[in-house]
């Protein structure tokens, strides 16, 4: 498929998903809408329909040979086997036809996917940003009962067959509160619109991260930071495949409770340098652009550790991708810095005195803050290696890391 930036729109039923894909719409994105997608691989004399009423009888055709949908939908969500049947029959239909529509869009198209089940049938590190769209349980039940004449048993029965709350928000780069009038979520989606989505599609389709400020702002932990870098790690992996031999959430947002700069440090193990390189470039599909040029690590003894890096073209949210070699002892010392800190509040708590000191000194630019860390880091990875060792580890079995970059 094409290089176009793909946004993932979901939601629980009756949230009001289609008033935002249609908002969205009116703004310029190409909705593909994957509900209609699965009515059309079941039209009357498609192979679907053929499949559909081989697997679960007559029962769900109407008198004129169609399909019945609420006759399919009432054994489809009598049980979970009954769903995943008809799932194993639409899906890979479904994909095919979204394949072809993303072909179709123009380069610097947003393509939107709105799709009710992404969650469920975990799609979320398919897209450059998942969108999910939220209101309060009632108020949805209301919708179903109001607009679509369910029961209300009907309705939170079809919402029990659905993701929780919960589990949408862990998979959410966005959530767009729906909880009051249509003009109200609107007003959410023309900034996300302008603010994220436009600037986000233009820095990847000429391949350029998304700026950043030219010195250290340090800011509170976000408890949210976790989660935010396995949405990201998810998608780094579905692009590296087995090429990553392992992939970790590093840096100071990894350790609970650490001031940080809001940058959220993931590290790609890869079997050599010029496999690193090849990693970072295909890292645009993951959202994240390849910074050129040859890039480094510091190593404690002062010498230069060569990797690969890549960042985020997402204006919103600031990732640095380290693609460093096996064979490269930065990957190991990131890590154990990173277990450390997380084990010691002591050393935890010495590190964010010296960020903030750092931080707070006039006209401190990126590198100048990276560097400023540096002795500190030296002399803290050999007592964090002392630990390890007395822990039964070398180092580095986890995952962490924070030493910052270098270009020639």
């Amino acid at each position: 498929m094409p290089l176009v930036l793909r946004v993932g729109l979901t939601g629980g039923i009756g949230a009001g998903k289609s008033t935002v894909a249609r908002a969205l719409a009116t703004l310029g994105a190409i909705v593909i809408d994957a509900d209609v997608l699965a009515r059309r691989v079941l039209d009357p004399g498609t192979p679907g329909l053929a499949d559909v009423v081989a697997t679960f009888g007559e029962r769900v055709l109407a008198l004129d040979g169609s399909l019945d949908r609420a006759a399919l939908a009432r054994v489809a969500f009598s049980d979970e086997s009954a769903r995943r049947r008809l799932n194993a029959i639409t899906h890979p239909r479904v994909a095919e036809l979204t394949e072809r529509e993303v072909a179709a869009a123009a380069p610097d198209a947003v393509v939107v996917h709105d799709v009710p089940l992404l969650v469920e049938n975990g799609l979320g590190p398919d897209y450059h940003l998942v969108v999910v769209v939220v209101a309060p349980v009632d108020e949805r039940v209301h919708r179903l009962v109001a607009d679509r004449g369910m029961t209300s048993e009907q309705a939170r029965a079809r919402m029990r067959a659905q993701a929780s709350d919960e589990q949408r928000a862990a998979a959410a780069d966005v959530l767009l509160d729906n909880a009051g009038p249509p003009v109200a979520v609107g007003a959410q989606v023309e900034r996300l619109w302008h603010g994220r989505l436009l600037p986000f599609e233009a820095n990847l389709r000429i391949g350029r991260p998304a700026p950043r400020e030219g010195r250290a702002v340090l800011v509170e932990p976000d408890p949210s930071w976790p989660s935010q870098a396995a949405r990201v790690m998810a998608r780094i992996r579905r692009v590296s495949g087995d090429r990553a031999l392992r992939i970790d959430h590093i840096g100071s947002t990894s350790v609970p409770g650490l001031v940080a700069q809001d940058v959220i440090d993931v590290q790609v193990v890869v079997g050599d340098l010029e496999l690193a390189r090849r990693v970072a470039r295909d890292l645009r599909d993951a959202g994240l652009v390849r910074r050129p040029g040859r890039w480094w690590d510091r190593d404690p003894d002062g010498s230069r550790l060569p990797k690969a890096f890549a960042q985020n073209a997402d204006p919103a949210r600031a990732v640095d991708c380290h693609v460093r070699p096996v064979a490269s002892p930065a990957w190991r010392d990131g890590l154990l810095l990173r277990d450390w800190l997380r084990n010691v509040p002591a050393a935890a708590a010495a590190y964010a005195a010296l960020k903030r000191t750092l931080a707070d000194e006039p006209h401190t630019t990126i590198d100048a803050y990276a560097t400023g860390r540096m002795p500190w880091i030296r002399a803290e990875l050999g007592r964090a290696g002392e630990w390890a060792r007395g822990q039964g580890s070398t180092g580095g079995e986890t995952a962490g890391g924070d030493g910052g970059d270098r270009q020639e």
